[in-house]
């Protein structure tokens, strides 16, 4: 649960509307989109439905429509990073530094070998080829890890050396182990080199003073050997966000029961739960909510108390039962946005209570899922201090036809994408209902169909996303 307060909102919100209002209310569709709305009869008894269980007091007036951008721009106004905590290294893979690195020491921290072989002055190789071999005196050996031992090299010596040995004062290169052949005391090199050729210098990878990492940056298995290498036994990091998952809807049945006729298994709880522990999160499944008020409070106001985000799924269209918008109106839930010009997930909620950051996903598998990458996605990395936190976005030859018309809102189709003569081709896959999540699994990109170009023909070039790619 956040530690970060901000001041309270007012008593009464964005949400209530007083009986002037109520009267001078549009019935047409605020979205803009042509679609019609709840009738206004219903919308007032539905309000009322509301009033005697408690919840709301008036008609919650519906928000318009915005773009993509705009509500990505919304949320990450509303997010702050959480605080730091220590870790041990072998914690941190995936987790974000909330410090810049900056190195103490050299590495290597003195000259060593990059080879196995033998360490030589060059210019004692001159001349060396197969048919005609230099050959020096063995004089010595250094060990990976071992001390030279007042080992030092003369002109027409060699000294025998493994990777990572430290150099023997005089040498100022090494002789491949391949091009060399021993014997009796004595080495034959059959290759010349050049001076420094296999040789590491001290503090050539790393100098005193370097920033090694900056803050932000999401750490790999790489980053984590290049702090180890720098004698890190622990890191500074953001802590990782507790995210509460609630699915809704009278519909839905947990795994290992039986569903009743007409329902379904709850499988968004297990894609979005998946999909917080990708990005860094800690998931919080609190179970299904009934389309009962108490329950949906219930559930709202135990991920309040214990979670940085809160997702749910279902429940916030323009249904009957569709209560999770006047839930979030009822708690004190500040909604910043509704809808979005989108499809799949068009019906897209986003809020704020303190520090919390509340989102109310559609119930179609897909559009959960499709909604999670474009939205929630990024609050988390962000949450967690990350920079980078977008998914990289190239062209692709498109392979089939795509018609999505009428025009007036972004489509993120379901592709692959593959190479082919060094180009990349896209196609569908498939059918695009947001209930077949299916499309979904086998996706490994989604095709972006700007809102005014619904339609493209096969050969043309479209944008992707490469939604299993690493941010950028």
């Amino acid at each position: 649960m956040s530690t970060r307060k901000n001041p309270a909102a007012p008593a009464h919100t964005h949400w209530h509307c007083q009986a002037v209002a109520l009267a001078n209310h549009r019935q047409a569709n605020p979205i803009g989109d042509g679609q019609a709305v709840r009738p206004w009869p219903e919308r007032v008894e539905r309000a009322r439905r509301l009033a005697r269980a408690g919840v709301l007091h008036g008609v919650r007036p519906v928000k318009p429509s915005i773009s993509m951008e705009k509500a990505m721009e919304i949320i990450l106004d509303a997010v702050r990073a959480l605080d730091l905590e220590t870790v041990p290294l072998l914690e941190a893979n995936g987790r974000v530094l909330g410090q810049d690195i900056i190195s103490p020491l050299m590495v290597p921290p003195l000259d060593c070998s990059a080879m196995d072989g033998y360490a030589v002055k060059a210019a004692d190789t001159r001349g060396a080829a197969p048919d005609c071999p230099v050959r020096l005196q063995v004089r010595g050996e250094s060990r990976a890890g071992g001390g030279l031992e007042g080992l030092s090299l003369s002109r027409g010596g060699a000294v025998r050396i493994m990777t990572g040995a430290l150099m023997p004062p005089g040498a100022d290169a090494v002789v491949q182990v391949e091009e060399t052949e021993e014997e009796h005391g004595f080495v034959r090199v059959f290759s010349a080199v050049a001076p420094y050729q296999n040789y590491r210098r001290a503090g050539e990878s790393i100098a005193p003073g370097d920033r090694v990492l900056p803050r932000g940056e999401r750490l790999r298995p790489a980053d984590l050997g290049l702090l180890a290498a720098l004698n890190q036994a622990q890191v500074a990091v953001h802590r990782r966000p507790t995210v509460a998952v609630i699915s809704t809807g009278d519909e839905l049945a947990g795994l290992g029961q039986r569903s009743r006729p007409g329902g379904v298994h709850d499988v968004n709880a297990y894609t979005l739960c998946a999909e917080v522990q990708k990005y860094g999160g800690r998931p919080q499944y609190l179970g299904i909510a009934r389309d009962s008020l108490a329950e949906l409070q219930t559930l709202f106001r135990q991920a309040l108390a214990t979670a940085d985000v809160v997702i749910s799924t279902g429940g916030v269209s323009m249904g009957r039962y569709d209560f999770v918008k006047d839930i979030h109106a009822a708690l004190g839930i500040q909604t910043r946005f509704e809808w979005i010009d989108v499809k799949p997930g068009k019906p897209c909620v986003f809020g704020t209570k303190d520090d919390v950051l509340v989102f109310g996903l559609p119930g179609s598998p897909v559009a959960s899922l499709t909604s999670f990458i474009q939205f929630v996605r990024p609050a988390l990395l962000r949450l967690m201090g990350a920079r980078r936190i977008h998914k990289p976005v190239v062209e692709a030859i498109l392979t089939e036809d795509i018609d999505k018309s009428p025009a007036g809102k972004v489509h993120l189709l379901r592709g692959r994408f593959t190479l082919r003569d060094n180009r990349l081709h896209v196609a569908t896959t498939g059918n695009q209902k947001s209930s077949l999540l299916r499309s979904m699994s086998e996706a490994n990109c989604l095709i972006v169909l700007p809102a005014d170009r619904p339609r493209v023909k096969a050969g043309e070039k479209v944008t992707i996303q490469l939604i299993d790619h690493d941010e950028v």
